[in-house]
């Protein structure tokens, strides 16, 4: 038989979830709106109908929440575009989504990347964007390399890539293309591969068009 706790938790647990994602969503829309990181928790609490304190409890502070914030705008709209990939979808296809999420929500990005959660914002987008990076190298390389260099391998593509995307989303020419910028991206990948694979017959990303 269910103590009055144990009834009550899953309802908790709801309100819980719906007060975290009312203010992730309103700290995206302020910031947006705004074009600061620089905005006052009371702004985001009151958007999202909660009180001062219901912030403290579920994130401590701003930053913590601006960083929750980017990364659950990440995992909501990017990742479901890049695992649902079909089956044959080029390294370029997906290089291409990625770009397209990062310029329609540049404003909100480089808010965040040029503010004090900046450094943890990039740590956390290389590691939710790994597995996309192991799994290029796993195609490109096959069986021949060990699965320690496939890991530093990924790694090394993932820490380039966030430090290439971050430059752009900060400092690239208004409106971002993100077409232009996947040619750059993958002409420059290209020329890395073909320096690491020596041995003809070696697949390599896909010329850009």
């Amino acid at each position: 038989m269910q103590t009055q706790s144990e009834a009550q938790s899953p309802a908790l647990d709801r309100r819980v979830r719906r007060s975290r994602a009312a203010l992730m969503r309103a700290a995206v829309e302020l910031v947006t709106e705004r074009g600061t990181a620089a905005v006052p928790l009371s702004d985001i609490a009151e958007a999202a109908d909660v009180s001062r304190r219901v912030v403290y409890q579920h994130f401590g502070d701003r930053d913590a929440l601006l960083l929750e914030a980017g990364l659950d705008l990440a995992r909501r709209e990017l990742l479901p575009q890049l695992a649902d990939a079909v089956p044959g979808t080029t390294a370029r296809e997906q290089t291409l989504a990625t770009a397209r999420h990062f310029a329609d929500h540049r404003v909100f990005y480089r808010a965040l990347l040029t503010g004090s959660c900046g450094f943890a914002l990039d740590r956390g987008l290389i590691g939710l964007l790994l597995p996309v990076n192991r799994q290029h190298v796993q195609q490109m390389f096959g069986d021949r390399l060990d699965p320690q260099i496939v890991e530093d391998l990924a790694t090394c593509l993932a820490g380039a890539g966030s430090a290439f995307f971050t430059t752009w989303i900060v400092d690239g020419a208004e409106p971002l293309e993100p077409q232009a910028f996947t040619d750059r991206l993958m002409r420059m990948l290209s020329v890395l591969i073909t320096a690491l694979s020596p041995t003809p017959g070696t697949p390599d990303l896909e010329t850009p068009r």
